[in-house]
């Protein structure tokens, strides 16, 4: 199978300006996710999707393929992820280049593994999924389960619409969100389909530790605590 790592990274950003070139413990945050699409042994190819030349020179110089520029209406503030994946992916098939899958790669995911990315691409290949994401594991007081939802007349009634919930935590079924920092998706579902994950979604579960989302900066606070703590026990 061969599997195109995409790496979307615009200039823009309301909570953190330039955030994903902001140092994070010395490396601009696109760097820990370049680092990582190159050690992953399953992506054939990696490219950077920016329309910020600053942005595309850091990726140059952290070793990422940048083909194109971006462009302006495919990296404003409501633009859906979708569109950006689907245009790196028909830019390469114009020139020739086809993939069977896309790795979507954020780069507000800095803490994510090389193997993470391999065990998702043959998760992919292997179950005959549609796409494949990172997954958490719901913790039970947030179980769709125990979930109340107000009706229409405002009454609490619960999510599954049972008449009671179920009264102990370990009789509640594995449950899971979306973690974020890998989804592989199938050539044809992403271009012909227009879904980053169809209609047969595997989910490939992650340790809560290692994970981390930057969107502010008390996110920045906790990855460079996180990053101090391994240093310090090598």
């Amino acid at each position: 199978m061969r599997v195109l790592g995409v790496i979307p990274a615009r200039g823009g950003s309301k909570g953190v300006p330039r955030k994903n070139i902001r140092m994070l413990a010395g490396k601009p945050l696109l760097a820990y996710t370049i680092e990582c699409a190159r050690a992953a042994r399953s992506l054939e190819r990696v490219i950077l999707s920016t329309e910020d030349e600053e942005i595309a020179e850091v990726g140059r110089r952290w070793g990422v393929e940048v083909p194109f520029l971006r462009p302006v209406d495919l990296a404003q503030d409501d633009t859906p992820t979708l569109p950006v994946i689907q245009h790196a992916v028909r830019f390469l098939e114009e020139r020739g280049e086809r993939f069977d899958a896309v790795c979507l790669l954020q780069p507000t995911s800095p803490f994510r593994k090389a193997e993470w990315i391999d065990r998702c691409v043959a998760l992919l290949e292997e179950s005959g999924a549609t796409g494949v994401v990172t997954v958490l594991r719901v913790p039970p007081e947030h179980h769709p389960w125990w979930v109340y939802l107000n009706d229409e007349s405002g009454w609490l009634t619960l999510s599954t619409k049972q008449a009671e919930p179920v009264s102990r935590r370990q009789d509640l079924p594995p449950a899971y969100h979306r973690e974020g920092s890998v989804y592989v998706t199938r050539r044809d579902v992403l271009m012909e389909g227009d879904s980053l994950y169809g209609e047969r979604l595997a989910g490939f579960e992650v340790d809560e530790g290692e994970s981390v989302n930057i969107d502010g900066p008390e996110d920045f606070a906790r990855a460079e605590r996180l990053l101090g703590g391994r240093l310090a026990s090598l």
